[in-house]
């Protein structure tokens, strides 16, 4: 497992580091919850240079592109971004993409551990296309901050003087070592920006977050607040068995109307002659449980198995046990009651409408 390129910058901090799909990642440094409050009412800071990225160059890259995924790639103009996925013949999922159209390129940002995979996929797919992948992983890191006060950290720093204002915009300035990219990308259900920092002026960036008032956050914290938001990750909550469909991400990363791609077939015919036969659903799970359940912990209803578990947690902003799962259409309505079969027992649960609300 690769060493993160800011490791001894994380270690001086007390870093405890954990690995996620198989690449090192921050888990905490030493006080999660802290961390955890900071990202909901403050400024967090996250290393996420761990997560893969892919550039697409050459005359045809939107072309392609735009036949490969869920969204529509050609509408973007420099500056602009989206949300997509990655999908089989058969509409199954084999990532999801955040996709933003620089000037002479296509920045692919996705999870860790995806890119070998990733990477064969689009390259089988180019015939007589001008395109060609370029892994940017080693050349450029990612941060990331999240919070209410994500923009007055990032502007404290001094490194830009406009903010994208629209969710996935982005700009450039220039740092030291090359150009510093800025998107406006709220990872949890608060503000958020990430930056693509070259990786020579990595630890600086960082250094300014901190000393500007963000707060450096790990992992655990991290995903603490997403599943608390309801957002679904690929690896955890979506999988290759998994449609975009079924896991809640239809509205943002799928269009019906943009042609051609790998998969459309099945999704538009689901999309307008079917349904999906689950779907993703929070759950508010007991409160004296011995443990947290694992992914693909057991869900019944009426005696009869109607879905699974795919992460869980216990969430300081509800003082309660969540999860998201998969549930059956018909056992999924907000406010069934479900049964939890996990190895220390069975214990009731709820299922609940996805952001979960207080």
């Amino acid at each position: 497992m690769d060493q993160l390129m800011l490791h001894e910058f994380h270690n001086r901090r007390g870093a405890q580091f954990t690995e996620v799909n198989g690449c090192a990642a921050v888990a905490d440094y030493g006080d999660w919850r802290a961390e955890h409050t900071a990202l909901r009412q403050a400024a967090g800071v996250l290393d996420l240079s761990f997560r893969g990225r892919l550039c697409l160059i050459g005359a045809d890259r939107a072309r392609f592109l735009h036949g490969q995924v869920t969204n529509d790639v050609n509408k973007l103009r420099p500056g602009e971004g989206c949300y997509a996925a990655l999908t089989t013949l058969k509409g199954r999922m084999e990532a999801d993409l955040n996709i933003f159209c620089l000037a002479d390129e296509l920045l692919l940002d996705f999870e860790p551990g995806r890119a070998a995979h990733i990477t064969a996929r689009l390259e089988r797919n180019i015939v007589a296309d001008d395109v060609q992948l370029v892994d940017a992983a080693p050349h450029y890191g990612l941060l990331s901050v999240q919070g209410p006060q994500a923009e007055a950290v990032v502007r404290a720093t001094g490194l830009f003087t406009e903010f994208p204002s629209r969710r996935m915009d982005s700009l450039k300035t220039t740092g030291p070592s090359g150009d510093i990219y800025l998107v406006n990308q709220p990872r949890l259900d608060v503000p958020g920006f990430d930056l693509f920092v070259p990786k020579a002026d990595l630890e600086s960036v960082a250094e300014k977050l901190l000393t500007s008032g963000g707060c450096a956050v790990g992992w655990r914290a991290f995903e603490t607040a997403r599943i608390e938001a309801g957002i679904p990750r690929f690896g955890a909550d979506m999988d290759e068995t998994t449609l975009p469909l079924e896991c809640g991400i239809e509205s943002q990363a799928v269009v019906y109307n943009k042609g051609c791609y790998v998969g459309q077939e099945v999704i538009n015919r689901i999309h307008s002659f079917g349904h999906v036969n689950r779907e993703l659903r929070g759950l508010r799970l007991a409160a004296d449980l011995k443990a947290l359940p694992q992914p693909g912990d057991k869900l019944l209803h009426a005696g009869k198995e109607v879905g699974a578990i795919t992460s869980a947690v216990w969430s300081p902003v509800f003082g309660a046990n969540l999860a998201l799962g998969y549930v059956r259409r018909e056992a999924n309505q907000p406010g069934t009651e479900l049964i939890l079969r996990t190895a220390t027992g069975e214990s009731p649960t709820t299922v609940c409408p996805l952001p979960f609300v207080r």
